[in-house]
């Protein structure tokens, strides 16, 4: 069984390590939409990996509050926050708190735009 659950945050961010004249190299925002996948069996009571929707909510919760309203160039680790090194930093934030592990982090940093981590 697969489990996912999405938080969204607005943040700020440029990329310094792209060309001068490139659009993203100056400061601009995104509104982030983050999605944590678990895998696990389906206990017996239901619920994969012993899991309720809410336990992670609360796990969402605390990626979320570092992240939300910040310039992400000034949270340490990253200082060229791509979608993908968003999505490695995120899984890494996870484990240091979570002992479940994650299947997947998918980072949205706009309707048409994602890039998935699987760690």
């Amino acid at each position: 069984m697969k489990l996912s659950k999405w938080f969204e945050f607005d943040a700020a961010h440029f990329l310094p390590n792209v060309p001068e004249q490139h659009k993203c190299r100056r400061m601009h925002g995104h509104t982030y939409r983050v999605v944590f996948t678990i895998d696990g069996d389906v206990d017996a009571d239901g619920f994969t990996a012993g899991l309720d929707f809410s336990d992670i909510a609360r796990e969402c919760a605390a990626v979320q509050g570092v992240l939300d309203h910040r310039i992400l160039n000034d949270i340490a680790g990253l200082h060229n926050p791509t979608a993908e090194n968003l999505a490695i930093w995120i899984a890494q934030f996870w484990g240091q708190f979570v002992s479940h592990p994650l299947s997947s982090v998918t980072v949205c940093e706009s309707t048409s735009t994602s890039c998935t981590y699987e760690p």
